[in-house]
Order: C-alpha cells, then structure tokens, then sequence
C-alpha cells in the first residue's frame, strides 16, 4: 500500500490546525513533522511546543523526522510531545547513541525510524534495520523545502529497499524531497511506500486531488 506524508513544513503555519484536518479529509496517510536545529541542517524550523499544539489538533500519525544533532537528547521529550513515529538521522550522531535514542522511543511505545541523506550510502542503514519501522532516504539534501529530486537516489532506494524485504519485511521504506506527481511513479518502482510531499501537495488548493496524484501515479 502506497501511503502520502504531507509534509507540514510546506504548509500554512497561520491556521495549521486547519491545514493538517485539510490534509486529512483529503486522504493523508501520515503527518511529516521536520524538526531542523540550523546546526545538523542549515535551517531552524519547528519543535516542541508545536508537535504539543498539533497533537492536540488531530489524531494523524506523527511522523517527526529530527534533523538535529545528538538526537539521543531529545527523543524523550518528542516522545511526550506527542510524535508516533520518530526518525533519527544515522549521520547525527554515534551509532551506540542512534541506538540508545531508538530504545528510548521504543519503551515509549513509540515506532522508529532511521534517516540517510544523500551522500551517505544505503549500508548505512545495515546496523539499525532490526531495530525500526522505517528507513527514510531523503532525495534532496535536508534543509530546506522546494528542491529538485535527485534522480541519483533511485539505486540507493532500490539497495534499501532489497535489504528490508531479506532482514526486516514490515519495515516502511519513506522517501523524502521533490516528490510530486512526476517523481512519485519513479521512488515507487524502486521500492519506496512512503512518499513525503510538502509544496506539491501544500500549494495545491485541492489538497485530496494532489493527494491521489502522487499516490496513484
């Protein structure tokens, strides 16, 4: 089943509340929640008091992708927060602390996830693959929405996606930059479930149409 993760980061921040039950209504699977500290990624955007508000807006899945450092530090606080699903990049940190912020949001009851950026290669998601119920590989770099897809990520996809159905085969494989209706059909021949949409689906005024588009084409 092909799911669609809007990206909130596209949205319009005056009435996100409404956004987000806009999205819903339209068919969103899940909610993307980009956590950016302008240290590990070259933006600040949203945190804490945010994911509270939100989660007191909707019952959507969170998903909560922290583009921070050191996220072992925070993963508790997320958890409370209100995130569902919380994605850790293997870049940010040690693998023991990768590790050890996986198990804290698993005694949390929480669902996990691992992130890889562009230049880091699919084995590196090799360590973490028993322990999560995601893996994202983002196609552009992270930062900053409204980039281009990188056609250059398909075979990383495609290695992920092929070492999921041999180690972990309920693991979720996401996607994440320059999704839309063009790019969609590419990330899902690959092997990808999951596809996050941000201004392809947030600069649309019908927001269903733009849902079905990515999913179905």
């Amino acid at each position: 089943m092909i799911k669609v993760a809007p990206s909130i980061l596209s949205a319009d921040f005056s009435k996100l509340g409404a956004e987000v039950e806009d999205i819903r209504l339209g068919g969103a699977d899940y909610v993307h929640f980009d956590v950016m500290d302008g240290c590990f990624v070259p933006n600040i955007s949203i945190g804490i008091p945010v994911l509270k508000s939100l989660r007191k807006a909707t019952d959507m899945l969170i998903d909560v992708h922290l583009m921070i450092r050191e996220p072992v530090r925070y993963a508790e606080v997320f958890c409370r927060a209100g995130a569902d699903l919380v994605n850790f990049h293997v870049e940010a940190d040690s693998e023991v602390k990768i590790r050890e912020a996986i198990r804290i949001a698993r005694e949390l009851g929480k669902k996990t996830g691992v992130t890889v950026k562009p230049n880091t290669p699919a084995e590196a998601v090799l360590p973490f693959l028993p322990l999560v119920d995601l893996i994202l590989v983002m196609t552009v770099e992270p930062g900053f929405g409204g980039q281009h897809f990188m056609h250059d990520m398909l075979p990383k996809i495609q290695s992920i996606r092929g070492y999921i159905d041999e180690q972990n085969p309920a693991c979720e494989l996401e996607v994440d930059g320059g999704i839309d209706p063009e790019t969609s059909p590419l990330v899902k021949s690959a092997g990808a479930n999951v596809l996050v949409a941000g201004s392809a689906v947030f600069n649309r005024t019908d927001r269903a149409m733009a849902i079905r588009e990515i999913r179905n084409a």
